[in-house]
């Protein structure tokens, strides 16, 4: 038996058929690799397994009581999967199924975006439906966050939000990716970009789709909620903020109430498409339970506050020109509020504002090496300068906005 021993993992290769005339053998190989390994975690590695017997399973029972965590097993073929599932190994192994394998070699690339890009499958060579696309992802995207967004896709549309219908996890190349349904439609944003027209028509099923996502109530299961993400962003902020600080960040977290409604968190016409004259979401890895306010607060920094900070990078994402983005975001808001005067929408904005620089405060949290590298100057910028003199004031707009 194949092993290898990398990182403090050991890996158990199981290969060809175990049955009752190599179970035994099988058994002091495995039980010597883990003593050799010491206090290794070990994992097994199914791929080349073809079958598996009852005297096999009792050796991965004796596997199972000595490992310390769940014992994971990958790349296991649908045959093996249905023995395990039938004798209730499932339940006791964390399972992870072969990945089909496919290459985007040759074919269109629907888009690009920062986590992946967006490729139409051709039919004739994966055998896939037609209207099927694969979003690949890039390198660095772990498999437990793409999983993510497919679970939260298929949760989202069984409770009847419109959204993509997400198939398998497939490998492709070094990569990751998830097919998808294709809708034959185009983004909203680029429909309003080209039929300017159109745009209050357009805008009212922008917000007519908002107010249907922060009127959906899900089990409280579905989603992770947003003072969950808060929480652990604020948690890896201590190399630029102090204790006190990271506390003040905490009590802010603990000021948003509490939802059993979806918020999208990335909610705007980049990333919903116009299918048959209805909207459906698409990119839906960031969503949460959480109040409106939430998606309110990420639309005013796509739509109102980056068309004027960052126009070209969010031309980009939305695809509109900064001038049209803006007017959509101040269509949208009046729309949504229902508020009509100049003025008070000013006031609105203000507001959102200082929530948007809380949120902003956070980000270096997340891992990401571009807000990292500027998160000195964020926490001056934004957290000792606005949102520390703002605490109260911060708090109450979740409260009541």
């Amino acid at each position: 038996m194949k092993t290898k021993l990398e990182n403090s993992f050991l890996t158990l290769y199981l290969e060809g058929r175990i049955d009752s005339g190599n179970a035994s053998q099988l058994e002091q190989e495995v039980m010597a690799a883990v003593e050799e390994a010491k206090d290794a975690a070990y994992m097994l590695d199914a791929e080349k397994l073809e079958y598996i017997s009852s005297a096999g399973l009792r050796v991965l029972m004796k596997l199972i009581k000595r490992s310390k965590e769940k014992l994971s097993v990958y790349n296991v073929s649908p045959e093996v999967y249905e023995i395990l599932e039938t004798t209730g190994f499932t339940d006791l192994l964390q399972v992870h199924k072969a990945l089909r394998k496919i290459s985007v070699e040759g074919c269109e690339l629907l888009g690009d975006g920062g986590n992946g890009s967006v490729y139409r499958i051709d039919e004739e060579i994966f055998r896939l439906d037609e209207d099927t696309i694969v979003k690949v992802y890039k390198p660095w995207m772990k498999e437990d966050a793409i999983n993510r967004e497919r679970s939260f896709a298929r949760t989202a549309f069984v409770n009847g939000i419109p959204s993509v219908i997400a198939y398998d996890m497939v490998k492709v190349g070094n990569c990751l990716g998830i097919v998808f349904e294709a809708l034959n439609s185009d983004t909203l944003g680029h429909v309003m970009r080209d039929h300017p027209e159109k745009l209050e028509e357009y805008t009212d099923k922008y917000v007519a789709l908002a107010k249907t996502l922060h009127s959906t109530h899900v089990p409280v299961e579905s989603f992770t909620r947003i003072q969950e993400v808060c929480h652990g962003y604020i948690d890896h902020l201590g190399k630029w903020c102090s204790k006190e600080e990271t506390e003040l960040l905490h009590g802010i977290t603990d000021s948003i109430p509490n939802a059993d409604t979806v918020t999208h968190n990335d909610l705007h016409p980049g990333n919903i498409m116009l299918q048959d004259g209805e909207l459906v979401l698409i990119d839906m890895p960031q969503v949460t339970l959480g109040p409106p306010i939430v998606d309110l607060v990420a639309i005013y920094r796509d739509m109102i506050s980056a068309p004027t900070a960052s126009a070209g990078a969010i031309e980009h994402s939305i695809g509109m020109p900064a001038e049209l983005i803006l007017k959509t975001g101040k269509l949208f808001f009046a729309k949504y509020t229902g508020i009509s005067d100049p003025a008070e929408m000013e006031g609105y904005f203000k507001k959102l504002g200082l929530l948007y620089a809380f949120n902003v405060v956070l980000i270096p949290g997340s891992g990401s090496e571009k807000a990292m590298a500027k998160a000195d100057g964020i926490m001056e910028r934004l957290l000792r300068a606005v949102v520390i003199p703002n605490e109260q004031a911060i708090k109450g707009l979740f409260r009541t906005l």
